[in-house]
């Protein structure tokens, strides 16, 4: 396939795969490049710059297409040393970064200057339209059904597409609710020139995730995620399990809630022993409604080969009832 999208990251299909806590690690990225699309390493996974560093050199051992390194930018006490990060993606010669959170604008000059491609992910078109004012090169839009923070307007992707391919020059990536080739060729009819997939990837073979935790993104249905912290104006969405329930009561309680009497049941920690575990209640384990359309856990080279057949076979029969 060829779109902008193909041509910005050097990838033989535009499907790039989402940066996620815990799980975008070299087995999982690796897998997705060999297979032609674009595997994401994410940054904060490792502990140190020095970690990422091992992980992008460890990443390079598996594969020798193209890959890239997520950094999601958050406002926090103790922020993570988001410059020196950058820095060792420079140094270590990967020429893709997907940004989220907080705009990336201070470190743009840097990596345009270091020839990187800047894809950020955005869930409004008012801050797609920021950040390519920027300089980022390309959007990814996420739309209310995805996992993780979904922002705050509620704007579901068939309406959130159009309108950022409406307003955007720069190639837009659609992102949140796509599992199968119907998906991105929807996406595509729409305007877009790729999408991101996280929670799909979660369920294949390479995917760093306990065999239970896959399963039971097997079995649920698109009514098993849950939202939380909307009360905190920082909606999440996961995967619908004890800790997620417990957590909507207590902000649901009289009185109202603060992130700390939370704190303790989303920390990242638990949300990782559960992915490594299996054991599904252990923590948060983050999910979008996509769940409902997973059907089977394939290896990454068999997923993207029947997306790909898929979105050609959907485009073809559009175009011929359209005829």
């Amino acid at each position: 396939m060829k779109t902008r999208v193909t041509e910005l990251l050097g990838i033989r299909y535009p499907i790039i795969q989402g940066g996620m806590q815990w799980v975008g690690t070299a087995d999982l990225a690796s897998a997705v490049s060999n297979a032609g699309g674009l595997g994401v390493l994410t940054a904060l996974t490792q502990p140190s710059p020095e970690a990422l560093a091992r992980e992008i050199d460890r990443c390079r051992s598996m594969t020798d297409q193209p890959f890239g390194v997520n950094l999601t930018i958050l406002p926090s006490v103790n922020s993570p040393p988001y410059a020196e990060y950058i820095e060792v993606v420079i140094d270590k010669g990967v020429k893709v970064i997907e940004t989220a959170g907080n705009s990336p604008k201070a470190f743009i000059e840097k990596l345009k200057q270091n020839g990187v491609r800047i894809v950020h992910k955005c869930t409004s078109v008012r801050h797609a339209l920021s950040a390519e004012r920027n300089g980022v090169d390309a959007v990814s839009i996420d739309g209310f059904e995805c996992a993780g923070h979904p922002g705050e307007d509620d704007v579901p992707g068939l309406v959130l597409i159009p309108l950022a391919t409406r307003a955007l020059r720069i190639p837009v990536v659609a992102s949140g609710g796509i599992a199968d080739g119907r998906g991105m060729a929807a996406a595509m009819a729409l305007g877009a020139e790729g999408v991101n997939m996280g929670t799909r990837f979660c369920a294949t073979v390479e995917a760093p995730i306990h065999e239970q935790i896959k399963q039971a993104l097997v079995r649920a249905s698109e009514r098993d995620t849950k939202l939380i912290f909307r009360t905190l104006h920082n909606t999440g969405r996961v995967l619908r399990n004890a800790v997620s329930d417990e957590v909507v009561a207590t902000e649901q309680r009289p009185g109202g809630c603060e992130f700390a009497d939370v704190q303790l049941l989303v920390s990242g920690q638990r949300g990782r022993f559960a992915l490594q575990s299996g054991e599904l209640d252990a923590g948060l384990v983050w999910a979008g409604q996509v769940v409902g359309l997973i059907d089977d856990i394939p290896t990454c080279y068999e997923l993207l080969q029947r997306i790909v057949a898929q979105c050609r076979e959907s485009l073809a029969r559009a175009s011929a009832l359209a005829a």
